[in-house]
């Protein structure tokens, strides 16, 4: 099987792999407007903190050089004042079709900046849009990079943690959450790419993942990927976490994040905090991996994240495959969208992130190297990592 990509760009064309489709069906749809790719951040066609990210500046490029090109220039285009204010109000708009990731917001800040340094180097918008293509490009090519120096990172610290605790460093069982490899990046992963570092050096025993409800992004993609990878893995629903610990010798959780705060709090997909509370309780080291534009300093705790909500009918439906598999006239597997809950139900709860305090994680891990807290603190100091 080929490699899963989340994002691909060729012949001047961007196309996303719909999400919401997977694993049955591998469906690449063509974003071709801002408000294709708003669309497909909000609808989650495309999800994960650095993929949206990616996917939001390439947009932008896209944008602007389709505008570049256009025999007629558009208004905007005719002076420095009306590009900036344009540009500043499609970063906007695409900036809130996510709220909680801040990888989104940090890469429209970055080209926001990139922006203002080009105006204020006195260059005209024809100019100052070619800086822009330049940077947000860089901001997509980047992250691969960054993905597997922070795995690596990562994955050699619970190496040694688990020597340093009278154990080979071998045959490590690896619990995560949610999805956070290429489908949820640029390539390669964060948490996913942490467990894809273990097998590649022949240190992974077996690879544990929740299903991830409601979305199922656990066993919906990451069972897609580690079975592309041949990486050996089981499946979990999200109640059984407790019983696999009791059970099972699980050396770490490896989760993603969508925020991290200053001290260390970290939003992610809702159920990584039931996860390490447990982990806490069975002594399980729970190991948080995410790139640097996923810390957040402006935010102190994680009181200050907010917390995205889905709409109540997400957790009331269930989309897969017919089972028996049964196909259409083109030979793709028929896909049905069904009720699991009684119609009309009033109550749901439904927020797609919680917040793990610090107090819980053990190491929290970037491209630039894993912090660990001060012996007797609950808080971070996240200063040499990012």
């Amino acid at each position: 099987m080929p490699a899963l990509t989340s994002i691909r760009t060729s012949e001047g064309k961007l196309e996303i792999v719909n999400q919401l489709l997977l694993p049955h069906t591998v469906e690449f749809i063509e974003v071709s407007s801002i408000a294709d790719a708003y669309d497909a951040i909000k609808s989650m066609k495309i999800r994960g903190a650095p993929a949206i990210a990616s996917l939001a500046a390439l947009a932008v490029a896209d944008y602007l050089t389709q505008n570049l090109q256009r025999t007629s220039g558009p208004e905007w285009l005719g002076s420095v004042e009306a590009f900036k204010e344009h540009v500043n109000v499609v970063l906007s708009y695409l900036f809130t079709a996510r709220p909680t990731a801040v990888n989104l917001g940090a890469a429209t800040r970055r080209l926001s900046k990139k922006l203002q340094a080009s105006i204020d180097a006195g260059k005209d918008p024809r100019a100052i849009a070619q800086d822009l293509i330049a940077e947000a490009k860089e901001i997509d090519a980047e992250d691969v990079g960054r993905n597997k120096e922070m795995s690596k990172h990562g994955g050699e610290w619970l190496i040694e943690r688990v020597k340093s605790q009278g154990g080979s460093g071998e045959s490590l069982n690896v619990m995560t959450v949610c999805n956070t490899g290429s489908l949820a990046t640029s390539g390669y992963g964060t948490a996913l790419g942490l467990i894809t570092y273990l097998h590649e050096t022949g240190k992974l025993q077996r690879a544990f993942f929740t299903q991830s409800t409601p979305y199922h992004q656990g066993s919906r993609l990451t069972a897609f990927e580690l079975q592309s990878l041949n990486i050996p893995s089981t499946m979990l629903c999200d109640s059984m976490v407790g019983s696999l610990f009791q059970h099972h010798n699980i050396h770490a959780i490896a989760v993603g994040a969508d925020r991290i705060a200053r001290n260390g709090d970290t939003a992610n997909k809702i159920g990584t905090y039931n996860a390490a509370v447990l982990a806490a309780r069975h002594n399980i080291p729970f190991i948080v991996v995410a790139p640097v534009s996923t810390v957040d300093l402006d935010v102190a705790d994680g009181s200050g994240i907010p917390i995205e909500h889905r709409p109540a009918i997400e957790a009331c439906l269930v989309r897969g495959a017919l089972y028996p598999t049964a196909l259409d006239a083109n030979g793709v597997k028929q896909q049905a969208t069904v009720m699991v809950t009684p119609e009309g139900l009033e109550g749901v709860y439904n927020p797609s992130f919680d917040v793990t305090p610090a107090s819980l994680i053990t190491a929290i891990v970037t491209e630039k190297g894993v912090a660990v807290k001060k012996e007797g603190e609950d808080v971070f100091d996240l200063t040499p990592i990012v």
